[in-house]
């Protein structure tokens, strides 16, 4: 691919992606091959061969870490490490950028008809469970940064490339571990996306677990208990007629519009001959970046406190089960979107969308911890039309190639910046 518009350092860099890509291709399906479900959570044998290959890969100071063990039972998992490799370029004087990507997938579940373990390439499309969420970027920005690497230019700066390995469990033991331990610390950082979207604000998310508490009683006199399932189904009322103000509510953040909340566990009851004791239900509320967290969880609490005034004898036990921060927005003229956004054009064509999305990803460490971070990455135009978290997860290969190009063009410019 010959560009016209690229300056001759550009398109050495092109160059060594499109002369190296039998290897770039290889190397990921080397990471789809390697089965890293979460759960159960053992991530160790993928991190050792990520730290093994960029080691061969002739990266420096590549460090393998493991996390703490009950770091790693605490939040459900068997064995994780993080991998870590710094380049620096010039005297090192300059933004540190870090690229992270997470190596942990959800299990591939039923009816795939190709290996979810293979990697296998069938009409320009890769196959396997994480080759796009988020195995791909693995391997995308370790040859982004190879090329950078071969480059003989006036760059001035530090990559970090921080490989994960929690990000279904909520990234606690991976970015936030590694950003608290000053393992890597950025100026701004590039997490998993993909090709077509780059991704600058996402919501929040607040699980919250109500239990409320009654008194059994024999079925054939009811009237010596305290129904606990009775009081949810009047809490249910008022959580679902709260609910319907938040269509209201408006984000300003494209992409993102209004708050939600789900109720998607529910339990309780000893036997059919039994007044209920108790009865638990599990709360989702998401959360637009606009909103405050612990005033959303206050509603919430008020919601329930007000409903079980009809329900004598009843009493609410309500703790947090996970509170995930929004992020962002970052803004659409930050050096960090620009440098993609500019490159992503030279690449494509056309204008690349920017917007915010309604799910939640460890990226918000990042965010939380003061520091610019945007979702980009290999992959399609949504979850959907790659299969993520389902059967048949692919991504196509030209994507995986375009996507590499571009940060590799993103980081040059931001590393040769005065």
């Amino acid at each position: 691919m010959k560009t016209n518009t690229l300056s001759a350092e550009k398109q050495q860099l092109i160059n060594y992606i499109e002369e190296n890509q039998a290897e770039l291709i290889k190397f990921l399906q080397e990471l789809v091959s390697i089965p890293s479900d979460n759960p159960p959570g053992d991530c160790q044998a993928i991190a050792e061969h990520i730290y093994k290959r960029l080691d061969d890969f002739g990266l420096e100071n590549v460090s393998l870490n493991e996390v703490e063990e009950e770091k790693v039972k605490a939040v459900g998992m068997i064995r994780a490490s993080n991998v870590v490799a710094y380049s620096t370029f010039g005297s090192g004087e300059g933004p540190e950028i870090t690229l992270n990507s997470h190596g942990d997938v959800v299990p591939p579940g039923l009816g795939w008809t190709q290996d979810p373990y293979g990697g296998n390439v069938v009409d320009g499309k890769m196959y396997g469970r994480g080759v796009a969420v988020s195995k791909s970027d693995i391997a995308s920005y370790t040859f982004a940064v190879l090329a950078l690497r071969k480059l003989q230019a006036d760059l001035k700066g530090k990559i970090s490339l921080a490989f994960t390995f929690d990000e279904e469990t909520g990234g606690d033991i991976g970015p936030k571990w590694l950003l608290d331990k000053g393992l890597i610390n950025p100026d701004m950082a590039i997490c998993p996306g993909f090709t077509y979207s780059l991704v600058n604000a996402h919501n929040g998310c607040l699980h919250l677990e109500v239990k409320l508490k009654g008194k059994s009683a024999h079925a054939a006199e009811p009237q010596y208990g305290h129904d606990a399932l009775e009081a949810m189904t009047g809490v249910l009322s008022a959580l679902y007629e709260y609910r319907k103000g938040f269509s209201k509510i408006k984000s300003n953040v494209p992409g993102i519009d209004s708050p939600n909340l789900v109720v998607g566990l529910i339990s309780g009851g000893i036997n059919t001959n039994v007044v209920p004791d108790e009865a638990t239900i599990r709360i989702d509320r998401r959360l637009i970046p606009e909103e405050n967290p612990q005033v959303a969880e206050l509603e919430i609490r008020n919601v329930i406190a007000e409903a079980l005034e009809s329900y004598a004898g009843v009493e609410a036990d309500i703790s947090q089960i996970l509170l995930a921060r929004a992020f962002g927005p970052v803004p659409v003229d930050s050096p960090l979107v620009q440098s993609i956004s500019t490159n992503w054009t030279t690449i494509m064509g056309g204008e690349l969308l920017v917007n915010g999305v309604p799910l939640y990803t460890d990226a918000r460490h990042f965010y939380e911890a003061g520091i610019p971070v945007v979702l980009f990455g290999a992959g399609p135009r949504t979850l959907l039309e790659a299969n993520g978290h389902r059967a048949d997860e692919h991504i196509k290969v030209d994507d995986l190639l375009k996507s590499t190009k571009i940060v590799t063009l993103a980081l040059y410019d931001l590393l040769t910046q005065k």
